[in-house]
């Protein structure tokens, strides 16, 4: 039923295809990227640091462009971006070996001008669809995501195996700079306030926010412990003289999530749907792990298990912030979501590492188990999803009383006066 009406909406299918399309070349970058750095350089060591400075750039730059998305049209963001992005890899790309020290600053460069595709249609859906559709949209969006983890680094890696890393980058460019073009044409209107409209939020006001803040915080634990699973697989695979197994057991990780994501778009769900009752889920799959380590198959199974758990809180988080984030502010509360990941996922690649070297492989499982079940404790106060025409009585979505007054259109959200708004010290 969801995915009928999904894709009966208006606009949805070009929406999505475009935006996969668009997402395809940011995930074909690193792969081809770190090996010109070590090819440059010589050293793995140097090719991390340009990695880092990527990932720097994209973390500070992110929430900036998503806010110009908001308050200026995510169209012309777009369209920016892309051709600048693409700029910047072409210098990547083109930059000759014996100045390999200055990778770091393009990198940086690059990694600040990444077009907010990810941030612009997360923020974009309610725009498009509502009720039981926009549930099945945020899921089918999680579950393309991991699709895309899979054949976005496939490719780059391909590009360089065939034939060169400077080849990679360069056709990374070239696909950034059509795909993101047309996925920007694709963006729906924004939601007409008409003469009222509200007035934007500042940063403290959007994240010092009593559903908002945890949610954000939930995910960079969950971004976390994914990357320190990430690092304890490919120990595993090391510690059991199988590197191969190390991308079979990423494969069917992705997979799992994959399955778990297009089946929970297929259902109706619950009527009164808790985000926490499936991040508990997720801390769940992982504390399985904790137990399958004995052999490869064992973790093999777990991991498909744990995987089903992925796709479909994802999508339920992505849903929540969204329902609870005005329209004039919901693109930069996505990119605020986005830089908590870059840093989640710095800070699990390191914790995980030192926890391999003192307790063992099988103990990055269990932080990882236990990272999530902090997750889950912070989302208990997140208000559920309510279903139409449920009779079920929770706390009202507040994106309408954070963004002033009701807009038309599909979105949901409401609330009563500001009086009774939940920011975290703030005054109205």
């Amino acid at each position: 039923m969801g995915y009928r009406d999904l894709w009966q909406a208006r606009g949805v299918l070009p929406l999505l295809a475009s935006s996969l399309l668009a997402r395809l070349p940011m995930l074909a970058t690193m792969v081809p990227i770190s090996f010109l750095a070590k090819d440059a350089s010589g050293s793995f060591r140097w090719a991390g640091v340009v990695a880092g400075a990527y990932s720097v750039g994209m973390a500070l730059a992110g929430p900036l462009w998503s806010r110009t998305a908001d308050r200026r049209g995510p169209r012309g963001v777009l369209l920016l971006t892309g051709i600048t992005w693409s700029v910047a890899l072409v210098a990547i790309a083109l930059l000759p070996a014996g100045r390999h020290q200055f990778l770091p600053v393009l990198a940086v460069i690059a990694g600040a001008l990444v077009p907010p595709v990810m941030q612009t249609l997360r923020a974009a859906w309610p725009r498009v669809v509502d009720g039981p559709a926009l549930r099945t949209a945020y899921s089918v969006d999680a579950t393309a995501q991991e699709l895309l983890f899979m054949v976005g680094p496939m490719l780059g890696a391909t590009a360089v195996s065939v034939a060169s890393p400077r080849l990679g980058v360069l056709l990374a460019a070239g696909m950034s700079a059509v795909f993101i073009w047309w996925y920007a044409l694709r963006q729906p209107s924004p939601v007409d306030h008409g003469p009222h409209r509200a007035v934007p939020l500042t940063a403290r006001q959007l994240l010092w926010h009593r559903h908002r803040l945890p949610l954000i915080l939930a995910f960079g634990l969950w971004i976390m412990s994914f990357n320190g699973i990430s690092l304890a697989i490919v120990a595993f695979a090391d510690d059991h003289g199988q590197r191969l197994i190390a991308g079979i057991f990423e494969a069917v990780w992705a997979f799992g999530s994959l399955v778990g994501g297009a089946v929970a778009g297929a259902l109706p769900g619950r009527r009164t749907s808790y985000l926490w009752r499936r991040a508990a889920l997720v801390a769940a799959g992982m504390l399985l792990c904790v137990f399958a380590t004995w052999s490869s198959v064992s973790l093999g199974i777990a991991l498909a298990v744990s995987g089903l758990t992925l796709a479909p809180a994802i999508g339920a988080l992505y849903e929540r912030l969204g329902a609870l984030t005005p329209d004039v502010a919901r693109t930069e509360v996505f990119g605020w979501m986005g830089s908590a990941a870059m840093g989640g996922a710095a800070i699990g690649a390191a914790a995980s590492g030192a926890v391999i070297d003192t307790f063992g492989v099988r103990y990055v499982w269990l932080l990882a188990a236990v990272l999530a079940l902090l997750a889950t404790v912070l989302l208990l106060r997140v208000p559920p999803e309510v279903a139409p025409g449920s009779d079920a009585v929770v706390e009202p979505d507040e994106a309408r009383r954070d963004g002033g007054p009701e807009s038309p259109g599909p979105t949901k959200p409401a609330g009563p006066d500001l009086a009774a708004d939940g920011l975290l010290g703030e005054t109205a």
